[in-house]
């Protein structure tokens, strides 16, 4: 990953296509498009690709969660247990419909720990959020399990593992919903962009009409369709579905390559001691999109950092002191700061986050380096990479 780095003809093609007919709105204007629907087109592929029913794509990885999440009827004063170790959007999403994020402890999977979510459940939680960071999987057997159990939904947050699956069904495609970020640095890209797909109809329905305004698209003329409920706009161009459709088309292309990358850095770096490799949970594959590991001691992977950065070795993460990533600098979540007033029910059942002890989390996300896998290197780039990056921890472990 990314897909841009290896942007060519197939992408230029579709692009083109819709600059010739000049009809830029996935909606409307059909004596014009020439025939092309580049968003449903990729909403058919995905579907297929996905093995699901139900494929609608919007603006956003973000706006896909919040999409999802709003399909299902989660509103105010309900609870969405995601992980410390995620992307901002997670919680994000959550808060702009007036729920509740509830943050739980990682585990050796970088991802939800089974156990620490069983403890959060509350009569006030409604989803269960794993997010598959780095391109690998939660435990989803026994999420679904604790979702059986307490009548929750399970809902895949899969933005960064696109092509990665867990028991040979695709991940996104195993709970009750699951969502796809298309941004730039993700392995397939639209540049900006990202879809949610389900089985359920239900929800799929509330989705492509929440995504338009509220628009129940029924008919072929959109200035009178009818409004069944409020809605806002999460909608996606078709220059943008234009390039995730050739994308899309590529993946297996880039999970190959991908993989090969992977494995030659992986396995010279098996032989280094001290080098424990992050836990997929039985029947998951990775997408390989990054590559993670452990070193001992959290002293150790500070110092891993900073050397492989000064041998060149770009690309390599220490998601514990990363702004973005890790609920440790998140101070604008847990101070609550907001533009607008935050609702009555977030303001009441948000837990003081400046208090929490996310100890276990730390254990692993402080001992942890993630280093992306790129598509554009070349087998003696990989080699030598992965050459550096042996001697640099065989000098520290």
């Amino acid at each position: 990953m990314p897909g841009f780095e290896l942007f060519g003809e197939q992408e230029q093609k579709q692009v083109k296509d819709v600059l010739d007919s000049g009809v830029l709105m996935r909606y409307g204007f059909d004596g014009m498009r020439n025939g092309h629907w580049k968003a449903k087109e990729l909403e058919y592929a995905l579907a297929e690709r996905m093995q699901s029913k139900h494929v609608h794509l919007v603006s956003s990885g973000t706006a896909a969660l919040t999409v999802a999440l709003a399909s299902a009827g989660v509103g105010a004063g309900d609870e969405v247990i995601l992980p410390t170790f995620t992307f901002v959007a997670s919680f994000e999403s959550v808060l702009a419909l007036g729920a509740v994020p509830i943050l739980v402890d990682v585990d050796d999977t970088l991802t939800l720990d089974p156990s620490a979510v069983a403890k959060a459940i509350t009569p006030n939680t409604k989803v269960i959020m794993p997010v598959h960071m780095c391109g690998s999987m939660a435990d989803l057997q026994k999420l679904q399990e604790l979702c059986d159990q307490h009548g929750l939904l399970l809902l895949e947050d899969a933005c960064q593992a696109i092509g990665g699956s867990y028991k040979d069904k695709p991940l996104g495609s195993i709970g009750d919903l699951g969502c796809f970020s298309f941004d730039y640095v993700k392995t397939i890209t639209c540049g900006e962009g990202g879809a949610m797909i389900t089985n359920n109809g239900t929800y799929y329905g509330n989705a492509h009409k929440y995504a338009d305004h509220g628009h129940d698209h029924i008919g072929n003329d959109r200035g009178a369709e009818a409004h069944p409920f409020l809605g806002y706009n999460y909608r996606i161009s078709e220059l943008h579905a234009a390039v995730g459709l050739a994308q899309l088309a590529r993946l297996d292309e880039f999970l190959g390559i991908q993989k090969r990358h992977y494995t030659i850095i992986r396995e010279a770096l098996e032989d280094v001691p001290g080098i424990q490799f992050r836990t997929v949970p039985a029947g998951g594959e990775e997408n390989y999109s990054f590559l993670n590991f452990f070193l001992p001691m959290e002293e150790q992977a500070r110092e891993a950092h900073q050397k492989l950065g000064n041998e060149g070795v770009d690309g390599c993460f220490y998601w514990f002191d990363n702004n973005w990533h890790y609920y440790r600098k998140w101070e604008h979540f847990t101070h609550k700061k907001s533009l607008g007033k935050l609702p009555k029910d977030v303001l009441e059942a948000l837990p003081d986050y400046t208090q929490a002890d996310f100890s276990a989390s730390d254990h692993w996300v402080g001992r942890n380096i993630s280093c992306l896998i790129k598509l554009g290197w070349s087998e003696e780039d990989v080699r030598n990479r992965a050459r550096a990056m042996a001697n640099v921890l065989g000098g520290i472990v």
